[in-house]
């Protein structure tokens, strides 16, 4: 019974993530969560606000234990960019004429790039251009499963948590999301 006392807490402090405070977490999430959330939403300003309300909501959860914040993060940002999409879709179907789009044609993103010469930062710049449009054209399900998964690098259970469905479902997203980029970025590689 000693034994597993001396062992407990270390097993404790490795699960442990290695912020110090929810303000260093915000500080490391916030430009993979900007990507997600612009990736969702196909606007600079409104990804800015949809990141920005759900750091303001995660304030209200400081208190909680720092292993649970991932999760709760990521599921804020969900929801938040989900009713900007759907407020988005009301303005364009009762307060538009048919076939108007405000946003116009260019969605592309204008990303800083610290690449040392400018041929590599333009086949970068045309390689995640080539991404973000295909993550666009998954379904959001599936884009969200690829998005938390591969790029977030979270586990199937923060994953599933985050998009309040099943692992199984997760595995079956990610697996059709894969699929579907494999085939729509071959020559990419």
């Amino acid at each position: 019974m000693l034994v597993t006392t001396l062992i407990a807490p270390d097993r404790e402090a490795a699960a442990t993530p290695a912020w110090a405070s929810l303000d260093a977490f915000l500080a490391e999430v916030g430009p993979r969560a900007f990507r997600f959330a612009e990736a969702g939403l196909r606007q600079r300003d409104d990804a800015l606000d949809a990141v920005q309300d759900a750091m303001m909501k995660m304030l209200a959860y400081r208190e909680r234990p720092a292993n649970e914040w991932t999760p709760l993060f990521w599921s804020i940002l969900r929801r938040r960019i989900i009713d900007l999409q759907r407020r988005a879709r009301f303005r364009l179907r009762w307060l538009l004429p048919a076939g108007d789009d405000p946003r116009g044609e260019d969605a592309s993103i204008d990303w800083a790039d610290a690449a040392p010469g400018p041929a590599q930062a333009h086949e970068q710049r045309e390689a995640y251009a080539r991404l973000v449009e295909a993550l666009r054209a998954l379904p959001a399900r599936q884009r969200e499963a690829f998005t938390l998964r591969v790029l977030e690098e979270l586990d199937v259970a923060t994953t599933a948590r985050a998009m309040g469905c099943s692992e199984g479902s997760v595995k079956t997203h990610l697996s059709r999301a894969r699929q579907a980029l494999h085939s729509q970025l071959e020559d990419v590689r």
